[in-house]
């Protein structure tokens, strides 16, 4: 039973030796979990594009917008956060480091991740999907635990929870899928891959914090998540 306890993918934010408690500051390791995950998360975000097997909502919607202009995936990636971070003024949420952070440096490591992968053959494409998933799950472990602030979408679908009070699942599942038609109509790409991202993605992000927060367990620690910081993809 213990052994399966352990297995069991986390639910909500677990809390770490490098959490910070403000949003703009954070220790030298604080910094580095942010960056690392932030980083892995790009790279998790460049291996689905690699594939050309379908990719997340999101970057489905940057896809379609470098068919459209003349951008680099990376580009059309820090475009489209930047302006969902703009939808933040009305409703009146406050950004952080991580929030800055995820902007740039998930563009960044995105676009050097397509740049330096090989094109997959057809047996390689969908280990490329698989690893894909599993270093934006982990990548999640990491910045997340850092709590300097959430990423431009996540703030999204909290700032709306909080001004409306309608279900957070609810509105984040309406938000990908509107993204999703969007990027699809603009000519991204929609595969097995984008239906593996929907499929394993919230276990992905479960197992990645559950792993990140043993990593980083508190010594003597006795409530070892943040019950007040769920993450709402878990639940859907």
């Amino acid at each position: 039973m213990q052994v399966l306890g352990w297995l069991k993918p986390s639910r909500s934010v677990p809390v770490t030796r490098w959490r910070s408690d403000r949003r703009w500051t954070g220790r030298p390791r604080t910094l580095g979990a942010l960056f690392l995950g932030l980083c892995m998360y790009g790279a998790g975000d460049g291996f689905m594009v690699a594939s050309g097997l379908g990719v997340g909502p999101w970057t489905v919607l940057a896809e379609g917008l470098t068919t459209r202009l003349s951008l680099t995936i990376g580009a059309a990636t820090f475009i489209v956060s930047t302006l969902v971070l703009l939808l933040w003024i009305p409703l009146r949420e406050r950004p952080g480091l991580g929030t800055i952070s995820n902007i740039i440096l998930i563009a960044t490591s995105l676009q050097v991740t397509v740049n330096l992968l090989p094109k997959p053959g057809t047996v390689l494409a969908p280990v490329y999907v698989i690893l894909g998933i599993a270093l934006i799950g982990l990548g999640s472990g990491f910045y997340l635990t850092a709590n300097l602030g959430p990423g431009a979408r996540d703030g999204l679908m909290t700032g709306i929870h909080h001004r409306t009070g309608w279900p957070v699942v609810r509105i984040r599942l309406g938000i990908e899928v509107i993204v999703l038609a969007i990027g699809w109509a603009l000519g991204g790409t929609v595969g097995i891959g984008t239906i593996a991202f929907a499929l394993f993605i919230g276990p992905s992000v479960g197992y990645g914090l559950m792993l990140v927060g043993r990593l980083g367990r508190v010594p003597g620690e006795t409530r070892a998540y943040v019950e007040e910081q769920q993450f709402p993809e878990l639940d859907a």
